[in-house]
């Protein structure tokens, strides 16, 4: 596949680039470009940001084989990060990861075959007082999961519909 940004990507990379005084930081957010484009920065397109960036195809590549985030393969339209963390797994995080496994007919690591979603097991989301939780694409948290909760999302997302971000309410603290 011959990949391109598009104009409106490479205006956001230009104006990411005028906000930094080196180019190098500017590596993270145009792997998040390239990866809302085309889904994944594989190889060829970790080679389309260092050649965007005018940087060395290496820095480009350790940084996106660094972070978990950034997907070295092709995945699903929809990416479930089932949290199996301490707090995810006494309050049932292995029970959600295996329902999901047997209602999508695939094990964790792999892609359903009409490549709607891919499954993975992960450390901590950080928000652990709302276990069991997953993360859909590294974007909106579904926190407090039930099998029936698990039904609703799924049956949402294969009508494209993506839940809400659910808010987390932290409590102020008082100074006494």
């Amino acid at each position: 596949m011959d990949y391109k940004f598009t104009k409106e990507d490479l205006q956001e990379i230009e104006n990411l680039k005028s906000r930094y005084p080196e180019i190098k930081p500017v590596t993270l957010p145009a792997l998040w470009i390239a990866q809302r484009r085309f889904g994944h920065v594989e190889p060829e397109v970790q080679k389309l940001v260092a050649d965007t960036l005018g940087l060395p195809e290496a820095h480009v590549h350790g940084v996106a084989s660094f972070y978990t985030q950034y997907y070295k393969e092709k995945k699903g339209k929809y990416v479930l990060d089932v949290c199996t963390c301490l707090s995810c797994q006494l309050c049932g995080g292995y029970d959600i990861l295996h329902y999901l496994e047997e209602k999508l007919g695939i094990k964790k690591g792999e892609t359903t075959k009409d490549g709607v979603f891919t499954l993975n097991e992960v450390e901590c989301l950080g928000a652990c007082g709302y276990a069991p939780m997953l993360q859909i694409t590294n974007d909106t948290y579904v926190n407090h999961l039930t099998k029936e909760k698990v039904d609703t999302l799924i049956e949402s997302l294969k009508e494209d519909k993506v839940p809400e971000y659910e808010k987390i309410e932290m409590p102020l603290r008082k100074n006494n």
